[in-house]
């Protein structure tokens, strides 16, 4: 250890209690706990983050048990490129200490903002399980996702000279628009994806399978037309 001229000539003096004094615990999966190295952290959590010229956005979802990722999902949107880049990073996660992939360029931006943000979630205790007792199994990342593994994604569009077209929603794929005699959206048809695609996966064909995962919502039987929300 190098110190200057400066310190070599000050006396020595003990800390009070003899550095006695600890560090704030923090709560880990519905223990408190004095953090003081990596491994002392475990959770699950979320973070988000956008690239530099924020054209799209990523939700990072990881699973720490003592230090170490042990389950990784990652969910983008609005960017070609981060989606491929999200392939790579689901790959390099798992294994990896909360400090290695905190250092570790994770391909895009978005992917890199989402893992600081999350990062600071772990080392201040503020999980998603920082008050569940042994926190939550491996592979709780994707009851997030719902039946058929899909993301949420929400898709609406509108223009002043047209109005407002609903694409796609939480339950799904939105096929028709219900509108009133005001010309009002009053409801939508939607087809859950995944679940349609489960039900081709096990044989039944698919037009049959599109029928069956269908749903509506709102005053859909109400309406007075309905319309393509992607051609009408």
């Amino acid at each position: 250890m190098n110190y200057t001229a400066e310190i070599q000539g000050m006396c020595p003096l003990a800390q009070m209690g003899g550095n006695a004094h600890r560090n704030a615990p923090i709560p880990v999966e519905g223990r408190m706990v004095h953090a003081k190295d990596v491994y002392d952290i475990s959770g699950l959590s979320h973070g988000v983050g956008t690239c530099a010229p924020q054209q799209g956005a990523s939700k990072l979802t990881i699973n720490v048990k003592n230090g170490i990722i042990e389950e990784a999902l990652i969910e983008t949107v609005g960017c070609s490129g981060m989606t491929h880049s999200a392939a790579m990073a689901s790959e390099i996660l798992p294994g990896k200490t909360i400090m290695e992939a905190l250092n570790t360029d994770l391909v895009c931006d978005a992917i890199n903002v989402a893992m600081k943000e999350i990062f600071s979630q772990f080392v201040y205790g503020r999980t998603q399980s920082a008050f569940s007792e042994d926190g939550l199994p491996i592979g709780a990342g994707l009851e997030d996702l719902g039946k058929g593994l899909r993301s949420q994604v929400g898709t609406t569009y509108g223009t002043r000279a047209k109005g407002v077209r609903y694409l796609e929603v939480a339950e799904g794929y939105v096929t028709r628009l219900a509108i009133d005699e005001n010309d009002e959206v009053i409801g939508y048809e939607f087809v859950h994806l995944g679940k349609m695609m489960e039900m081709v996966q096990k044989g039944l064909d698919a037009n049959e399978a599109m029928e069956k995962a269908k749903g509506n919502y709102g005053r859909f039987d109400e309406a007075e037309r309905y319309i393509d929300p992607r051609h009408q």
